[in-house]
């Protein structure tokens, strides 16, 4: 455990104004007895373009952080930037937590595992023998690795780039042994004849509203989770849920990934039963605004 008791840590990325994880993490650091702040640093804020990214690790280092979580667009862009990849990070070629150690710069991927969690807890008895999985960059990477451990029989993955889906497709193939992972290019023809469907990208968003799947898509037997958490109940999500479909929100993927980041910036073992309460406190207090 370390014994340092101060931590200053951040998120890069765009249209982050909302996002919970500053109140998470330092509420978390202060019931460890801890002096922890998380600042946003958003790139639309602060006026700039995603090209200033080297120069936003540089300062965040430069101003002693112990780490900062990498969110969109940054996901893999921020790779070439670090000196260091942890092996699910180098597995997965995609970053959300940087941790900087004395002029190193790790890069670790916890989205996985918090994707992986929150259907391990959320979904744990629905079929899965087939599901479609929407978005191939950054989250989408993460989250099909969690797909497979999750034991999904087939996975489908539409992206709007073809060939970004078809090398993820290739990389689980290969990483996972056996063909269980397909790049597709009709949505309706997978959930025609799947369990379920895995959403990871920014659609829903305030900045990015919508559907990623028309609604007629979606039938009753389908299970959905989103990742997106801004809002945590999606147009995509309620929905599914007017429909009868069972539904994931974001939250406790989010609440995952940041109890392991939590424990890579500060060495502290986070009590997660405490994030997740703290977590829908946060979002009970943002529905009652």
């Amino acid at each position: 455990m370390s014994e340092k008791t101060s931590f200053h840590v951040g998120l890069i990325g765009a249209d982050i104004q909302l996002s919970k994880s500053p109140a998470l993490h330092m509420q978390e650091g202060a019931a460890h007895g801890l002096d922890y702040t998380y600042e946003l640093v958003d790139i639309h804020a602060r006026q700039v373009t995603e090209s200033a990214l080297p120069e936003l690790l540089d300062e965040l280092e430069a101003r002693g952080f112990a780490g900062t979580n990498i969110t969109h667009p940054f996901k893999q862009a921020v790779i070439p930037y670090l000196t260091e990849l942890s092996e699910d990070a180098r597995m997965l070629g995609a970053v959300n937590t940087v941790v900087f150690d004395a002029g190193r710069r790790i890069g670790h991927n916890t989205d996985w595992y918090g994707f992986y969690e929150s259907f391990r807890r959320g979904l744990k008895d629905v079929a899965r023998d087939r599901a479609l999985l929407i978005g191939a960059g950054g989250a989408g990477v993460a989250v099909a690795h969690a797909a497979l451990k999750l034991e999904i029989g087939r996975l489908d993955i539409f992206d709007q780039e073809l060939e970004r889906a078809e090398r993820l497709a290739s990389q689980l193939n290969t990483r996972f042994g056996g063909i269980r992972a397909f790049a597709v290019s009709d949505p309706a023809v997978s959930l025609a004849s799947g369990n379920g469907l895995i959403h990871a990208t920014p659609v829903g968003m305030p900045a990015h509203p919508g559907m990623p799947v028309s609604a007629d898509l979606l039938q009753p037997h389908h299970w959905v989770a989103d990742i997106v958490y801004m809002p945590l109940v999606t147009e995509l999500l309620a929905t599914a849920s007017a429909k009868g479909c069972r539904i994931l929100p974001g939250g406790g993927m989010t609440v995952f990934q940041a109890a392991e980041a939590f424990r890579l910036f500060c060495g502290r073992l986070p009590d997660t039963d405490r994030m997740s309460a703290h977590f829908d406190s946060l979002c009970r207090q943002e529905q009652a605004a």
